[in-house]
């Protein structure tokens, strides 16, 4: 065959009619689940791969994507295929170039990249050095196996988007680029941007071609489409819409938009300056068909479409934007955080005060409880709003799923989130046969690891736990619960597992009264997982504050070990031990500062000066 390079068929102006949606078609196909890896087709069922390239071919395609959407080593990783890589990348690029082969038309391979799967810091635990390398990987083996062009598609996180590119324009090569962002219903990516800023970056950062994919469907796009082209009106533009707004029936995702409409819209998108047009979910070879057929038609003319003004700088919504905490973590700083629990009444007078008193000792951050030992106590999120509102530091709300079903779970965290409330811990939370109310409802419907994956992966993706739109996603930093001490470390490493895997951001160690039971821990998890533990862990300190209290803690409190050479001390300090508890927890704290990330302090009944006394200690270690 004798195709011109890409770029010079770009430079003709004339529009590039892509392919569809292929997940679509291989659901079809196998009657695989929408759940199922769909980029190891390559290597099981390659025939049905190269059916649909062939069908596309059919329907008019002159570009077709590589089955690779998904293939990098993060998506790959959740079906234990992160070492297939090559191996299934370059079957895509192979399968694509047999579908040409056989049609005997000249036609264009776009390699497809989409988003890692895992979020980035701030937002999570990989860092860009280990995004960077995974695009790089994925991105070599494309450009080894001879594809025209590469297609980044499908991100709502612009800077991931603008880091594959970065990083694809870092390999010697002049391949054409495509970048194409995702956004929500209400015009902005999931981390704020708005088109204007979005197509003006792309263009900045060496994309080819820039343009918006998935979406509601062709009016939104075309919408968006409008906007970036205005912004940047010397680029290449590309679109590739959704059939529609996706409606789940009977566990399948159902696609409206028809073939004909499809065919309307492809004049519109040219006509508002796409050049390479085609389609996203939903997307058929009818649909490209139409598509085909419309383009090729100069009788064919452009739908009206009604010009929404996303010409905005940025959303200001804040809840777009990592917490503090969030940074702290990422940038490996030394956090302080002190618990404070909830007044009995409704007088918050004395506790902003002593909010205000933390604050000034060094505290980063303010824990607070929820119904502890359940006892009837003020609403924690109401405490967390007026901490923050009138001390001015963030807070960790605590969020117990003990007594809540779904319904309120998923509601309470919205209600959270509207208050300013994005910093969450969430765990069981204490029987409520322990407390005021032992005859209360203590039933729950999910487990802290399940809520932690419904937070991270369903509402901060923007949809609830039944799949449906929130509208903006929510940004949570969300906590679990981690005992380095346990007597059973192997359970205690097992039931983390299930907490990582939801995506936990930190974790609120049980209190450490004996540092190598923190070692053994440490070592037991390289043991298992055959690598060293990377969660940041802010740890408990409790200062002591009598004898009493130190045999309290070790024999009624699980989880917690307090060796004899302390309960001698604290008896031996008489009437001084409120001191020498501060003392050993200052001691604790210095042993095992370097193996943590933070210190969560837990004062003995609400004695808080006796806690900024550690917290003043601790944020100023030389000077202690």
């Amino acid at each position: 065959m004798s195709k011109i390079p890409f770029s010079e068929r770009l430079a003709q102006q004339t529009p590039l009619l892509a392919d569809g949606a292929m997940g679509t078609l291989l659901v079809k196909y196998s009657g695989f689940s929408l759940d199922a890896c769909f980029d190891q087709l390559n290597l099981t069922h390659p025939e049905l791969v190269q059916k649909a390239h062939a069908e596309y071919i059919n329907a008019g395609s002159e570009v077709i994507e590589t089955n690779t959407f998904g293939a990098n080593r993060f998506k790959l990783g959740e079906f234990g295929l992160a070492s297939q890589v090559r191996d299934i990348n370059q079957a895509a690029a192979e399968i694509a170039q047999r579908a040409i082969a056989d049609s005997g038309r000249d036609i264009y391979i776009a390699g497809a990249i989409g988003p890692l799967g895992v979020a980035l810091k701030p937002y999570g635990r990989v860092s860009r050095e280990e995004g960077r390398a995974a695009f790089l990987e994925q991105i070599q083996v494309l450009l080894d196996a001879d594809v025209d062009l590469l297609i980044f598609e499908t991100f709502p996180n612009h800077d991931e988007l603008m880091l594959g590119i970065e990083a694809a324009r870092s390999l010697d090569s002049d391949i054409p680029i495509v970048g194409q962002a995702t956004f929500s219903v209400d015009g902005v990516t999931n981390t704020g941007h708005a088109p204007a800023r979005v197509a003006a970056d792309l263009h900045k950062t060496g994309a080819t071609v820039i343009g918006v994919n998935c979406g509601t469907g062709p009016q939104q796009l075309s919408q968006i489409l409008h906007t970036m082209h205005h912004a940047v009106p010397d680029a290449t533009f590309s679109a590739l819409p959704n059939a529609g707004f996706p409606e789940t029936v009977g566990g399948r995702a159902m696609y409206s938009a028809s073939a004909e409409y499809f065919g309307d819209y492809a004049v519109t998108l040219q006509h508002i300056g796409a050049t390479i047009i085609g389609g996203c979910c939903g997307t058929t070879p009818d649909h490209i068909a139409a598509m085909r057929k419309a383009l090729d038609d100069p009788q064919r003319r452009p739908m009206e479409i009604q010009v929404v003004d996303y010409e905005r700088e940025e959303t200001p919504i804040t809840a777009l934007h990592p917490t503090g905490l969030a940074q702290r973590l990422s940038n490996g700083e030394f956090t302080i955080t002190v618990e404070m629990t909830p007044p009995r009444g409704y007088d918050t007078e004395k506790l902003l005060t002593k909010a205000r008193l933390l604050r000034d000792a060094g505290a980063n951050v303010i824990n607070v409880a929820d119904t502890p030992a359940a006892k009837l106590k003020m609403s924690a999120w109401a405490v967390s709003h007026l901490v923050q509102s009138q001390v001015g530091i963030e807070t960790v709300l605590h969020f117990p799923t003990r007594g809540r079903n779904i319904l309120r779970v998923q509601g309470d965290l919205l209600a959270s989130h509207a208050l300013g409330l994005r910093n969450l811990f969430v765990t069981m939370g204490d029987p409520t046969k322990i407390g005021d109310y032992p005859e209360a409802m203590d039933s729950y419907d999910i487990v802290p690891s399940k809520l932690i994956g419904v937070i991270k992966h369903d509402l901060n993706q923007g949809r609830d736990m039944a799949g449906s739109s929130i509208g903006m996603p929510t940004n949570f930093t969300v906590g679990c619960a981690l005992n380095m001490g346990a007597d059973n470390l192997d359970r205690e490493i097992k039931v983390l597992g299930n907490k990582l895997k939801g995506g936990s951001d930190f974790a609120l160690g049980q209190a450490m009264f004996d540092p190598p039971r923190l070692d053994a821990f440490l070592q037991r998890y390289r043991e298992i997982k055959g690598e060293d533990f990377k969660l940041p862990v802010i740890i408990s300190i409790i200062p002591l504050f009598s004898l009493k209290h130190a045999l309290f803690l070790h024999n009624e409190v699980p989880g917690i070990s307090v060796p004899n050479h302390i309960f001698a001390r604290m008896e031996a300090a008489g009437d001084d031990a409120p001191q020498e508890g501060i003392r050993i927890a200052i001691e604790l704290m210095e042993q095992i500062r370097d193996k943590v990330q933070g210190a969560y302090v837990i004062p003995f009944f609400g004695r808080y000066s006796l806690a900024a006394e550690v917290v003043d200690a601790i944020a100023n270690p030389v000077r202690a």
